[in-house]
């Protein structure tokens, strides 16, 4: 799924005013926080994520979540990550163009 460039502005509105809901330090990507984060996503489709690292190691997290859970990137701002997953069973953000 790819979203277009409205989607994702639409997207930006929506998870202003969210908190993150997972955080990622000193351990890392671990296979517990992968998993927190899909049921994060099946729960709520958009979310924000904290990444607490340098900038590269923040990249690097941020590629690996979009692969292995199937997530697209909305935004990243400084240390925060939002991403979207729609949820096929029941969808709780509007990605409608209208």
């Amino acid at each position: 799924m790819s979203l277009k460039g409205i989607q994702k502005k639409k997207l930006r509105g929506q998870a202003h005013h969210l908190k993150p809901v997972v955080t990622i330090a000193d351990k890392g990507l671990s296979d517990s926080v992968v998993l927190e984060i899909e049921r994060a996503l099946n729960d709520h489709e958009l979310i924000k994520i904290k990444l607490r690292s340098d900038r590269e190691t923040r990249k690097m997290w941020v590629a690996s979540i979009t692969k292995k859970c199937n997530a697209e990137l909305v935004q990243t701002i400084g240390q925060v990550a939002c991403f979207y997953r729609k949820n096929p069973e029941k969808q709780k953000v509007d990605t409608k163009l209208n």
